[in-house]
């Protein structure tokens, strides 16, 4: 049985560049679906963003509540620049959650942060846009795993079919170019 599950819930959001590139970063970080809310990305989505067609791999849902039908067991997490959130870097991730982000030109509601298990932000001067807070938050869930999956098996797997870089020398300090 898989002991980590990985949800994310995007609040009304409105470019289908971002939801595109939402659904790469989920691709990329194993993210099991996504889910959404609002019809401004059904008016859009016709624009397919899905540059990795990763929506064919990993469900992409329209829903009423990002918060309805989920199991008993996974933790809302909500990401948003809030008073009172918590530090990514100081944010322990749980096995089982669906990280609700915010539209690219509001917040998430008083509501669904009140049904919150935790709310986190991304530490910055200013705010990112939807599509790179989603990265940086799967990215440090990654980093903090244990399951981390490492090596030239991965990059051989991972990277494009034009990049066939091998690093010959690595004692070599960098040097001018």
């Amino acid at each position: 049985m898989k002991k980590t599950h990985v949800t994310i819930g995007l609040s009304n959001p409105k470019s289908p560049t971002n939801v595109g590139a939402v659904m790469r970063a989920a691709g990329c970080y194993q993210v099991d679906d996504v889910r959404y809310t609002g019809e401004r990305y059904d008016r859009a989505a016709k624009f397919q963003t899905d540059t990795k067609k990763v929506a064919n791999k990993i469900p992409l849902t329209s829903v009423n509540c990002l918060l309805d039908d989920l199991p008993e067991d996974m933790k809302v997490v909500c990401v948003e620049l809030a008073e009172g959130a918590v530090s990514l870097p100081q944010f322990q991730h749980p096995d089982k959650a669906i990280y609700v982000f915010g539209p690219e030109d509001g917040s998430i509601t008083q509501q669904v942060a009140d049904r919150a298990d935790h709310v986190v932000y991304v530490p910055t001067v200013g705010c990112m846009n939807l599509a790179a807070t989603v990265n940086v938050l799967l990215y440090d869930r990654l980093a903090k795993s244990e399951d981390i999956v490492q090596g030239d098996e991965l990059i051989r797997s991972s990277r494009d079919n034009r990049n066939h870089l091998v690093i010959k020398n690595k004692n070599k300090g960098s040097g001018t170019f």
